[in-house]
């Protein structure tokens, strides 16, 4: 039998030769010092050899225990070689997965999106597309397959859920192209398969009185200072949701009256010019938050390593009362667009900017961050006393500012 040393210390000659262990097993030194274990079997009355591996990377104990793997394999009368290809082709078949390939198609492209698109992206398809597809191989799935897990998906009255799951389909499958383990994107032959979308708008309150009901409601807010927080600033700042919730601490200079930060949508840069009232607010949540990465932290992350969560402001809206077709927080954009020009009187351009358009010269270029920044700081204080002077009641006449 032999030993670790003697494995070990074996030196190469001119010709490969055999060092014997025991029950068919035996190491081959090779001529360019490489040391291969081998056991010799007879099968069907015909000798063959299975590879345990390279030493020292396998050992002596390792290929002894693979030894006498294959000769169970023997004795319940299977040939150890065709098992181990039956099992190699197995595990490239599972590597073939329409789940595999999906999860690995994420795993490349996660790290580039946003960490809310991302979380849905995984969401939709653990929900919608595993459950059915997940366990076929991406090679037989056709059409009509795919087609019947999307019905599931419109059944329920998700049509835009749907065509957004087909489009991560196409993508995963040409992917799946790009890699070798898939021939086509079936998901264009369902080109019309799905009703269209009907068009919409975010749930916005535009009408003076009803938003200074809605901006009282959020001054009696009886949850936690956080949220409340959050509810203020974002008509003041009219920005994004996802940029709301997601602002960082060092991004504001409060001394300066600013906040700079880079718009996801789009990948630019973008100022705030903060109103008075609203350092007023960030002073005061500093206090609470300030220690911490986010303005708006998760209420199960004390340490605010984590931002708030993207229902949580929508869900404090429905406690106070306001239903799904009546606000959203994105609905204080339309908001502030609306009541910026139609009863402020400001230049559809600053409002553009301040939303984080691409506004363009008369020559096509694309405006900097600082663009008529000055005219927007009078602007946004302009919109922060608006508010303030409508949540006063019924009989503030509002003004019209001329910019």
């Amino acid at each position: 039998m032999l030993t670790d040393p003697k494995c070990k210390n074996a030196k190469p000659k001119d010709k490969s030769y055999k060092l014997a262990d025991e029950k068919g097993l035996y190491l081959e030194v090779m001529p360019n010092g490489a040391k291969y274990w081998r056991m010799k079997y007879r099968y069907g009355g015909k000798e063959k050899r299975l590879a345990f591996g390279v030493y020292p990377e396998t050992g002596l104990k390792e290929a002894r225990a693979k030894r006498d793997d294959s000769r169970k394999l023997l004795a319940d009368g299977a040939d150890p070689s065709e098992t181990r290809k039956a099992m190699k082709a197995a595990q490239i078949a599972d590597a073939e997965t329409f789940e595999v390939v999906a999860r690995e198609w994420w795993i490349k492209n996660a790290p580039t999106w946003a960490e809310n698109h991302s979380n849905r992206t995984l969401r939709r398809l653990e929900r919608d597309i595993f459950p059915w597809l997940g366990n076929a191989p991406i090679r037989t799935i056709d059409a009509p397959k795919l087609l019947a897990a999307l019905r599931r998906i419109e059944s329920r009255g998700a049509v835009e859920t749907a065509h957004r799951t087909l489009q991560n389909c196409g993508q995963i499958f040409r992917y799946a192209i790009a890699t070798g383990r898939s021939e086509r994107d079936i998901s264009t032959d369902l080109k019309g398969a799905l009703p269209p979308v009907k068009g919409g708008h975010f749930a916005a309150i535009t009408e003076p009185k009803q938003v200074a009901e809605l901006l009282r409601a959020i001054d009696d807010y009886q949850g936690t200072l956080t949220v409340q927080c959050a509810l203020k600033l974002a008509p003041m700042f009219f920005v994004r949701p996802g940029e709301l919730r997601q602002a960082e601490w060092t991004h504001f200079d409060l001394d300066a009256s600013e906040w700079r930060y880079t718009v996801t949508k789009t990948d630019t840069a973008h100022i705030v010019p903060l109103a008075e009232q609203a350092v007023t607010i960030l002073r005061e949540l500093h206090a609470l938050t300030g220690h911490g990465r986010y303005v708006f932290p998760s209420a199960r992350t004390p340490n605010g390593s984590r931002p708030m969560s993207d229902v949580a402001l929508l869900a404090a809206l429905r406690r106070m009362g306001f239903a799904k077709e009546e606000a959203s927080v994105h609905g204080f954009r339309a908001l502030a667009r609306t009541i910026l020009d139609e009863v402020l009187g400001f230049r559809p351009d600053f409002i553009e900017h301040q939303l984080a358009h691409a506004v363009r010269d008369p020559n096509g270029r694309a405006y900097n961050r600082t663009a008529h920044l000055p005219e927007r700081r009078k602007m946004m204080q302009a919109w922060a006393d608006y508010l303030d002077n409508l949540k006063k009641g019924p009989d503030v006449v509002p003004f019209r500012q001329t910019a």
